[in-house]
């Protein structure tokens, strides 16, 4: 989602990011339905970015109607309340401090934390440790943010 979001936002290119987008909601219906705990963590995503009020371009909302429908049609997983809430309560308090922190204070630790969005890491990690999530939900959410970062660092490479 990062390549869409940097070639809507930078480059205006509304057809390649709606594409990735696409490309983006497919696979993480693949990995919702896959495991419950990807499934806390994409639906997390999406609440918690919606509440930030981050879905903010055709291609997010594209990306959003695909990966709801999709998911309709093959199913939602049955999720737990409470570790549902705990999930989208610290993608929403990352997203809104990613913004806010750099604003208020020069503490490189805050920046660097809550730039590379350290929070959900350590609430999963957290739930992987006591057992509510599998220890691979935390290496492959580590991996997803990798490649979130890496796709920010191709698109500034060759675009």
């Amino acid at each position: 989602m990062k390549y869409s979001d940097d070639l809507y936002d930078e480059k205006h290119d509304l057809v390649l990011s709606t594409f990735f987008g696409i490309l983006c909601a497919i696979a993480s219906v693949a990995a919702t339905v896959y495991d419950t705990g990807a499934a806390y963590i994409f639906i997390s995503i999406i609440i918690g970015n919606l509440l930030a009020l981050k879905i903010d371009g055709i291609h997010h909302i594209v990306t959003l109607i695909v990966y709801l429908a999709v998911l309709l049609v093959v199913g939602i997983p049955d999720l737990g309340l409470v570790v549902l809430l705990i999930c989208i309560l610290t993608i929403l308090a990352d997203e809104v401090c990613h913004e806010l922190i750099p604003k208020r204070t020069e503490n490189r630790f805050l920046n660097l934390f809550f730039e590379y969005r350290f929070l959900m890491k350590i609430v999963v990690l957290l739930l992987a440790v006591c057992g509510v999530f599998d220890i691979w939900i935390f290496v492959c959410f580590i991996l997803f943010d990798i490649a979130y970062a890496g796709a920010g660092i191709v698109f500034e490479r060759f675009n």
